[in-house]
């Protein structure tokens, strides 16, 4: 499906690209991707990266903390849940450094999790933040 849709999104997005942006993913948290083996927004951030050229850092930002799952919580847990769970990979901060980065999830719920990742990269000297979904629930709890 990331093949189908990542001419899509390469498209929608455009106008937010720049020859220096780099392609990042939404972390998912270590036991999820354990319990899936793949991550969803990893794989639209490589095939979009493939689409355009540009570099996709798929393991840019960590997730930690002790939050399994956002299910069933309304917007303003999701964002205190998500306080601190989300930082730039130490090893990855100088590729991020200085350069537009482009946020890849497949849905947006609440923006809870985009808010955190953008507080992260910013923390990291990223020169902006751009964020392209797959999907965008109507109603988020």
């Amino acid at each position: 499906m990331a093949r189908g849709v990542a001419g899509l999104l390469a498209q929608a997005a455009r106008e937010l690209l720049h020859p220096d942006t780099v392609v990042v993913p939404v972390p998912l948290h270590w036991r999820r991707l354990a319990m899936r083996q793949y991550n969803q927004a990893a794989l639209l951030a490589q095939e979009l990266s493939r689409k355009t050229g540009l570099t996709c850092i798929p393991d840019a930002l960590t997730r930690s903390g002790r939050h399994e799952s956002l299910d069933g919580l309304g917007r303003a847990d999701r964002f205190a849940a998500l306080q601190g769970a989300i930082r730039v990979n130490p090893s990855r901060a100088a590729q991020v450094a200085d350069r537009p980065v482009l946020l890849v999830d497949d849905v947006m719920t609440s923006g809870a999790t985009c808010a955190a990742c953008t507080q992260a990269l910013y923390s990291s000297q990223v020169r902006e933040v751009s964020v392209v979904t797959l999907a965008r629930v109507a109603h988020s709890p």
